[in-house]
């Protein structure tokens, strides 16, 4: 890729980037920093299929929450908004995927199958049986590869702005027309920018790892919907109501998925969804908490 509005958002589609503002980036390039949660620790590392996996724990207690970013996000972008609150009364881990953030690159290309082990290793390097998850977008789409393949790893599961196949995406987004209200603005392309070159190991970097998020974005989506029928796992599907998604299609895999449930923000589009805490943080906690 190119230019900035080559890539898709979440890696998923074909025309724009995921954002969704939070805290400020933190640290120096290849730094561990923190994401602003109470009793926060530092970040650290953990060598996993090859990368030094970069992840933040915050809280404590219960089952642990697996927060999975959108493409070409950090953990601050994703979930600053929000990772507070949901640290307040449990474990939340929050990792950076490969090529983004603080977790360097590899020559390996960047597809949800190699996202979702990598997650899946974390988890084995910090012994951890089960835990919940939720992603956004990408993130979302790692979340779901390891809930279709991994099934006993997952408890609860949360997919923000995520679909199954990529006819799920409206048409604007997928080829995209600039003047549509659900795609981003330069504001956001310049602070994707910023973002990773406050904290990634190599930022001169940027433009090639946007050409391997654009690449990935236009691979097909691994799953059937008899994949999601044989779901176990309990799920929140949470779009806003001016979304990449379209409704239509988060209706059928609502219909699809066992243990579904739907959630549809009003007034609230994709780069805006992740920042909308007033009405997300009380329909997320009430979900992880049934």
């Amino acid at each position: 890729m190119t230019t900035s509005h080559s890539a898709q958002p979440g890696g998923a589609a074909t025309a724009a980037h995921d954002h969704a503002p939070g805290a400020a980036p933190a640290g120096t390039p290849g730094t561990p920093g923190t994401s602003g949660a109470p009793g926060t620790a530092a970040g650290a590392y953990a060598e996993v299929n090859g990368l030094e996996l970069y992840y933040e724990r915050h809280g404590s207690g219960g089952r642990p929450l697996v927060l999975l970013h959108g493409g070409v996000l950090t953990i601050d972008l994703s979930f600053g908004a929000v990772l507070p609150s949901l640290a307040a009364g449990r474990e939340v881990i929050a990792v950076e995927m490969q090529g983004h953030g603080r977790t360097a690159d590899s020559d390996r290309p960047i597809t949800l199958e190699n996202l979702a082990s990598d997650v899946v290793g974390l988890l084995d390097e910090l012994g951890l049986a089960q835990a919940d998850f939720l992603g956004f977008s990408l993130g979302g789409l790692t979340a779901l590869q390891i809930a279709v393949t991994r099934p006993e790893r997952v408890g609860r599961l949360v997919l923000v702005s995520t679909h199954y196949r990529q006819d799920g995406y409206h048409d604007e987004v997928r080829t995209p027309d600039w003047g549509s209200p659900r795609l981003p603005g330069e504001d956001d392309f310049a602070e994707m920018a910023a973002a990773y070159a406050a904290v990634a190991p190599h930022p001169e970097h940027f433009q090639d790892f946007l050409a391997k998020c654009s690449a990935a974005a236009h691979a097909e989506l691994p799953w059937t919907a008899d994949d999601l029928r044989g779901l176990t796992a309990p799920t929140l599907l949470a779009i806003g109501d001016t979304d990449f998604v379209r409704i239509e299609h988060a209706a059928e895999m609502l219909r699809l998925i066992p243990r579904a449930e739907l959630a549809v923000l009003p007034g609230t589009t994709h780069m805006a969804i992740m920042r909308r805490a007033d009405l997300l943080l009380p329909v997320v906690s009430g979900f992880l908490a049934g």
